[in-house]
Order: structure tokens, then sequence, then C-alpha cells
């Protein structure tokens, strides 16, 4: 009676039933069709209570043990829900659905690893399924695993060939390994079957700007917005397209997007008071300009904090602690503030010091110089510093060959010091500007007897900017200390990758930022070796004529 209310919907009636058969022989199967009834009531924690009491009748039946599970995956306690599935899998191993369940528990949990192994039984148990492979494919690409994302999702492709979805990861898995041309014509197949697929869309655009055809990324992000599809990350990858192409109105007021939640600084607060971007007067107003993206920016943009105090403002400067010996006292600035200061003075107005291009209306024919600037502690260092290199009887070259690896775009970007090394037999004396060198450049700094390596006293920006003003010129690739010795107008050679940041613009081999900088691309082969053959030429030009 029970059953048959529950089927005609009737559950009231059911509970009730169930209830007095429980009473008369409480079984684990009574129990479990008690807390199933519950459960479609919505009574999530009772169901829980009651599915428990039958595990507890029978610790050996790996249903209760699942049943226990999917409440507790429906409560959103997936640990303990794994828990329960991983002891029903212990009890029946040849549980394929269970495994599954299990991967997919620890997939969500970021326990990537683990999920896998799970992946891999399924694999065992139920070879060649379709959609297990699409799911273990999406697994290995969240551990980088890219070749062996891009052969499961073949794999599956191969066994069900109509699933957009898979069609959509094998040109996922060619984009993340920068096979870019391989992977528009899955994107474009894709985009035939389901033609407001934002995934597809959004990774197309992302696989045209790779291969540089910057109209058809600005038109697929162009037809994102206008459908209303992940059309925050689209502004935001429309306005890299406008900046890096010289439409930087258009890009400044784009990169506005980054206050939506999806991309937005982790650095900058909430700040109850009104951000200013240029729109109203601050004459006798004080106003905060905050850190919001890395080092390199803040340094490039310092330039316009004298032009707000020009308009008459008070400027407090928060930027990152490592920048503050560098920037206080800076021009303009009234009080500088580290980030992890935790209490700040009163103030008006605040902006974001990556806003203050856009503040100022910035096109590429207005961009202001840098600010000349020279730290009071400079002078003192700088000489410190000419004392530990010596007599100046060669060329002075400093070299950074990779930046951050948490950076997003690091793999493109940074470089092994082994590939610089062809240049080191030319005739200069040549110095690490490099902090925390990764294991591998460790080694062959060790090996190197012809880089001179201080960067252990290189405490703080001061040091690092009285170092690199001792030498005749900075190799770099881009990163803060690129911005820190053109901002001090070193002569500086930025290597960049092929498709550079956005402030490098394209096709030229100066920077409108910097007067001092000269541009050292990529081409479309990605090869950072012909980049390094083409510098050791400029410099033993530059070294010949020296001499």
């Amino acid at each position: 009676m029970g059953l048959l209310s529950a089927r005609a919907q009737d559950h009231d009636h059911a509970v009730e039933w169930i209830t007095r058969a429980i009473r008369q022989d409480p079984k684990p199967e009574y129990l479990a069709s008690l807390a199933a009834t519950l459960q479609q009531q919505g009574r999530l924690e009772e169901a829980l209570q009651v599915f428990d009491k039958a595990v507890q009748l029978r610790p050996d039946d790996a249903k209760g043990w699942i049943n226990l599970g999917k409440i507790l995956e429906e409560l959103n306690r997936p640990d303990e829900a794994l828990l329960s599935l991983q002891h029903a899998l212990k009890l029946n191993p040849h549980d394929w659905e269970t495994a599954i369940r299990c991967a997919i528990l620890l997939q969500r949990l970021d326990r990537l690893e683990e999920a896998l192994g799970y992946f891999d039984l399924c694999n065992t148990l139920h070879p060649d399924h379709a959609l297990i492979l699409q799911a273990r494919g999406l697994c290995l690409r969240g551990l980088k695993r890219y070749e062996e994302y891009l052969a499961d999702s073949r794999r599956s492709h191969t066994l069900d060939p109509a699933n957009v979805d898979t069609q959509n990861n094998i040109g996922d898995a060619f984009k993340l390994l920068g096979r870019h041309e391989e992977a528009l014509p899955w994107f474009d197949r894709v985009l035939a079957a389901r033609p407001r697929f934002a995934l597809a869309l959004m990774g197309k655009a992302f696989a045209l700007i790779q291969v540089h055809r910057f109209k058809e990324a600005a038109a697929v992000y162009l037809h994102l917005k206008e459908m209303k599809l992940e059309d925050v990350e689209a502004e935001w990858n429309l306005a890299f397209v406008n900046m890096v192409t010289g439409n930087l109105e258009d890009g400044w007021r784009g990169r506005e997007a980054r206050w939506s939640s999806a991309v937005r600084s982790t650095i900058y607060p909430n700040f109850p008071q009104a951000m200013w971007l240029g729109e109203q007067p601050i004459e006798g107003k004080t106003v905060l300009v905050h850190v919001d993206e890395g080092l390199g920016d803040t340094i490039q943009f310092a330039r316009y904090l004298p032009m707000v105090a020009a308009l008459g403002a008070r400027v407090v400067l928060v930027v990152a602690d490592a920048l503050v010996p560098l920037l206080s006292g800076f021009p303009g600035v009234s009080q500088c503030l580290a980030l992890s200061s935790t209490r700040l003075p009163a103030f008006d107005l605040h902006c974001p010091i990556c806003s203050l291009p856009l503040a100022f209306k910035t096109r590429l024919d207005t961009i202001p110089p840098p600010a000349s600037y020279w730290p009071a502690a400079l002078d003192s260092r700088v000489q410190a510093w000419e004392r530990r290199l010596g007599p100046r009887n060669k060329l002075r070259v400093g070299l950074v060959w990779s930046g951050n690896p948490k950076h997003g775009n690091d793999h493109n970007r940074s470089m092994p010091l082994r590939m610089l090394t062809r240049i080191l037999d030319l005739d200069a004396t040549f110095v690490s500007l490099q902090k925390d060198p990764r294991p591998d450049d460790k080694a062959v700094l060790l090996e190197r007897a012809d880089i001179v390596d201080l960067t252990a006293d290189l405490t703080d920006f001061i040091e690092t900017a009285a170092l690199v003003s001792c030498l005749d010129l900075v190799v770099c690739v881009d990163t803060s200390v690129a911005h820190l010795a053109a901002a001090l107008g070193r002569p500086t050679w930025i290597l960049l990758p092929w498709t550079p940041d956005y402030r490098w613009l394209l096709d030229r081999d100066d920077s409108p930022w910097y007067p001092t900088v000269r541009l050292f691309r990529q081409d479309e082969t990605h090869d950072y070796g012909k980049v390094i053959d083409r510098v050791r030429d400029e410099l033993a030009a530059l070294i010949a004529a020296g001499r």
C-alpha cells in the first residue's frame, strides 16, 4: 500500500503505510522505501536519517551505501557522499555506475589525480564508453595533460561522432596545445550544429586571436555580446583585441569589464566611495589610487599620478609592498601605502591604477611619457652597486628570462635560461636580474661563470633599480623588470611572444610607452630561438660599435 501510494504521488499516505510496515518488521528495504518517499517530499534531512538507519541494519549491502551517498550528494555534502560511495564500491568492486559517481565527485572536489584513478577503473569495467572517455578527457584537461585530453576526446568522438560537446573538447584540446589552426575547423563544426554554443564561440575567438585574425575574433566577441552569451568575458577579450590593434579608446572602456565577478581583480577592495574615471572634478578631493593588477602595470601607469595631482587632488597611493620603497616620494603622491596596510586614510574617491589611462582618455598619440623620477635612496645604492660590479671595461647587459609562473600567459612569454646562453660568448659582462629562478635555470646558473649573479641582494625594487641603473642594456622577457628598466630610461630590449600583451601592440619594434625600448618579437613559428639569434646579431653590432 505504501509503494502504491508513492506511485500515485500520494506521499503522505505512502509515509503512513510504510511506517506501519516498519513498525511490524523493520527491514532495510522498507526503510529505503520510506527514505525515498521523504526524499521526494524534499524532507532530505529526515530521509538521510532513515537511509543511515537502513545502512546500520545491513552494513554489507552496497545498495544501502549508494542510497546514503546519493542523499548526501543532494544535501551538498560531497565529502561524506564520496566516503559512502567508495565504501559501496569496496563491497561491489564491479559497480560501474558507482565508480562513475566517485570519479565525478572527486572531479568536483578538484581531487583530479584520484578522480583519474576512478575514471581508469570505469574504463576497465566498461571499455570504450564514449561518455566516460569524454569525462576522463576533461579530468586530464584539469591536470594539464593536454595530449592525453586530446587523445581521449578523439577516441570518444570516434565512438560517438555526433556528440557536439566532444567535438568542442577536441577544438579546446588543440587550442590548449597551441595548435590553433587545427582547433578552428572543430569549433566551426560545433557551431554549424549549435550556433549559440558559447564555449565554442569563445574558443574560436581565442584561436583567431592566436593566429592574428583579429577582425574575425572581434566579430565573434561582438556576436557573443549581442546574444548575451558570456558577455563579460567577451567584453574583456574584445578589449584586448582593441588594445593590441591600437584602438585604445574602446580598449580602455572594455577593460572596465574586469569589475564583474567573472574577472574581478582579487586585490582591489569593494570601496563604498565612488570610483573616479575622470568624469567629475577632483579639485580639493582626496583620491585613493589603488593597485589592481601586476607590478609592471603599476610601474607603467605611475606616470599618470602627477596628472591626477595636477587636477587639484590629494593623491594617496596603495601599491604592492615591494614597490613602496620605489614609489614613496613619487611626484604628485602625498602618501604611499603598502597593500598589506590594514588602515587607510579618509578619501573621497578611488581609482584603480590601471583605469587611469581611461580617466585621461589616452589614445596612441596622447600617451604621456614616463614620469622623470629618481628615488632619493637610489644614489647611494647605485654607488654601492658600481663598486660591486667593478671597472666598466665591457658593455654591461642585464638578463631576465622568465616571469611569474602563475601568470596566465607565462608558458608563452618565458624561456629557459639555456636558450639565452647562445649570446654569452659575446664580449660583454652579463648580469642576472632574475629573481627566483626555476630549478632547471638555477642549475644552469651554477654552471655558468660568465653570468654575474648577485640577485640574492636584490631585496626590493630600490636595489633592483640601482643595479639596473648601473647597466648599459637590459635584455628581458615581458616582466616587471622590463617596465622598471624602461621607466628608468635604460636601453631595454624586450623579447615578446607571437601574441604579446596588449601594451606592446603589433608589428613594431618600438613602444609608445617607453622611448628606450626595443621589441624583439617571435614570428608565427613561436620560436624564441630566432628571437635570440636577432638579439645576438644586434648585441654583437652594439659591442663592435662601442669598441
